[in-house]
């Protein structure tokens, strides 16, 4: 028999990650960054106001109260994206608005909160629209507190200088990160490429969810299953579905995906039985007997003209996910070029234990994994549902893998155990 470590490390020793392409914006969402990314100019751009106001010089306001406010003339308005605006002169205001550029003279800009608003009836808490009131654009405003120089008002580059670093290759983009090279003007980036991922299920008895099992048949869990899972490892996923046990149609299946495909997973047909088959029809794979309970059926090769990476999976569900979690993440993750290839891996107390294990294979429990409390300096997992490889349920209630090594029959309780955790 392989062992876990033998079989994943021959996987990944054919793998390399992705070349780099140059995606837009949304496109690169969730792909890894191949370059560092510099500011190409201040950003913000230029002096801007950070609330709706006035913009004033601050000697005029500087002795301003509600009792005695400053009384200034309104030279005009200043809206958000104007290229020119009104100088502020001496006993002068320009009416601001938020993301505005600070007019010249200006020093400061004061809420709109602390003036009247140019209305004459006492401090008010909001202009009225443009539209309704075009008047607001001139007159006099009366302003009750005085504003330091620079208040309110936020400085060109501020944020990041020209040439500062933006962004470090190998970052994933998310939406904060095309945010940001959105606001630095950039319409495309260089990364390495999601991985795309083709699954699909075999077996006869499959049945797409929705439509009405049958006698002998059952719904296909495992397509989804790991279409999620690839998703959320990173991937672009392709759910294919279920395939009957036929090895002409699954061979066919399999190579009209492959133009698609950086990464091809099947479930079940990895047996030793008389309808296994995609053992059948991939002669290329090699199909090994691994020492892990579940998942002991494996199967890895490369396919096609392009070679693209084939990972055979058992096909019960837990089996199936399980196999997932230890083979195909890591292979995805290695296509991406990031880290951490693998789950982390933690110590935890297991108060309950574990009954029995099999000798001479590693085994992988579901688990729910609770961590240290502030006076703790391990957590804490208990196994959840039985060891059978078709309990699906208790893997929906499964936060963690509890790993019994190979050479350990039984984990008394309250000892500690190596946990891989799934969230």
């Amino acid at each position: 028999m392989w062992t876990v470590a033998e079989h994943l490390d021959d996987i990944l020793s054919h793998l390399h990650p992705l070349d780099p392409i140059e995606l837009q914006l949304l496109e690169a969402q969730g792909c890894v960054l191949v370059e560092d990314v510099t500011v190409p100019s201040a950003l913000p751009p230029f002096d801007n106001s950070s609330m709706d106001g006035y913009a004033v010089r601050t000697a005029d306001i500087a002795a301003a109260t509600e009792e005695y406010p400053a009384v200034l003339t309104v030279v005009g308005d200043i809206a958000a994206g104007s290229e020119t605006a009104p100088a502020v002169g001496p006993g002068e205001a320009a009416r601001i608005m938020t993301g505005a550029p600070l007019p010249p003279g200006a020093q400061a800009v004061v809420p709109v909160e602390w003036t009247d608003g140019g209305l004459g009836r006492g401090p008010v808490s909001a202009m009225p629209a443009y539209s309704e009131a075009p008047e607001g654009a001139r007159g006099r405003v009366r302003v009750y507190r005085p504003a330091a120089a620079g208040q309110h008002v936020r400085p060109r580059g501020c944020d990041a200088g020209a040439g500062e670093l933006a962004l470090r290759a190998g970052t994933i983009l998310g939406a904060p990160q095309i945010g940001l090279l959105a606001a630095l003007g950039r319409a495309t980036v260089r990364v390495r490429p999601r991985p795309r991922v083709v699954v699909l299920s075999t077996g006869s008895e499959l049945v797409q969810p929705g439509q009405e099992a049958g006698p002998g048949r059952i719904h296909d869990s495992n397509s989804f299953q790991l279409t999620a899972a690839a998703q959320d490892a990173g991937a672009i996923a392709f759910r294919v579905g279920a395939v009957a046990d036929d090895a002409g149609t699954l061979r066919a299946t399999v190579e009209d995906q492959l133009s698609r495909a950086d990464i091809v997973v099947t479930s079940g047909g990895v047996s030793v039985g008389a309808y296994d088959v995609v053992k059948e029809a991939m002669r290329e794979v090699d199909f090994r007997k691994l020492a892990m309970q579940p998942g002991k059926p494996q199967g890895f090769g490369r396919v096609g003209p392009d070679r693209v990476p084939f990972l055979a999976l058992p096909g019960n569900p837990v089996s199936s996910y399980v196999s997932f979690e230890l083979f195909v993440r890591p292979a995805i993750r290695t296509l991406m070029g990031i880290g951490p290839v693998h789950r982390p891996l933690v110590r935890a107390r297991c108060p309950k234990g574990v009954a029995s294990s099999p000798r001479g294979r590693r085994q992988f429990l579901r688990g729910w994994y609770e961590p240290p409390g502030v006076d703790a300096e391990t957590g804490l997992v208990t196994p959840v549902g039985g060891s059978g490889s078709h309990l699906i349920k208790a893997l929906a209630h499964a936060n963690a893998l509890i790993v019994v090594p190979e050479e350990t029959t039984e984990v008394a309780a309250g000892a500690e155990v190596d946990v891989v955790l799934l969230t």
